[in-house]
């Protein structure tokens, strides 16, 4: 008896696995009519994959632009690791760090090289093509993005546990630290 009770709960157990609940095809709307926000959830395998999107993206709209494309730094991208995960201890989106360091700092500690374009950061629950996409609203994050001069790409996030985002974009160009001072004086004409 027992026996056959085990069979007939493991073949209802069974076939309660096998029912399927109905999903929303509409997504959930908030009170402004709008679809309301969905956690974007990064896993560490994902991140070469988002990394060459948002390159791939960044160039398409500089092509568009008639700019030279971008090359991911890596170096630009461990600066702009730091600083993501910065921006999520401070609780704000801002170019400086913690520790009052700026940008250039920030490169500088990095080993990079090449002169500072501009930074582009944000603190938001959305991918990383819907963050590019507000970037490219803006007149000052879009004006780095396109810049001319640029040749290198840092490009990095954070994600705290609640599902938010601090990304981080850094463009470069390389060689071009800045002026260089001749160790000899001019011959006097």
């Amino acid at each position: 008896m027992n026996r056959r009770a085990f069979l007939a709960m493991s073949s209802a157990a069974a076939m309660a696995a096998c029912t399927t609940t109905p999903i929303d095809s509409e997504p959930r709307m908030g009170p402004d009519g709008k679809p309301l926000p969905q956690v974007y959830r990064i896993s560490s395998g994902q991140t070469g994959r988002i990394q060459y999107r948002m390159l791939d993206s960044v160039n398409a709209l500089r092509k568009s632009a008639g700019v030279p494309e971008l090359e991911l730094d890596s170096k630009l991208t461990a600066a702009a690791a730091t600083h993501a995960r910065d921006m999520s201890v401070q609780n704000r989106p801002w170019l400086f760090g913690s520790d009052g360091s700026s940008p250039i700092d920030r490169m500088n500690r990095v080993g990079y090289t090449g002169r500072y374009i501009g930074e582009a950061i944000s603190e938001s629950y959305e991918t990383e093509l819907e963050t590019l996409a507000a970037w490219m609203e803006r007149e000052d994050t879009r004006r780095i993005i396109l810049d001319g001069s640029a040749r290198d790409l840092g490009f990095s996030w954070f994600q705290e546990p609640n599902g938010k985002i601090w990304w981080d974009m850094v463009l470069g160009e390389p060689g071009k630290a800045g002026p260089v001072l001749s160790q000899t004086p001019p011959a006097a004409s």
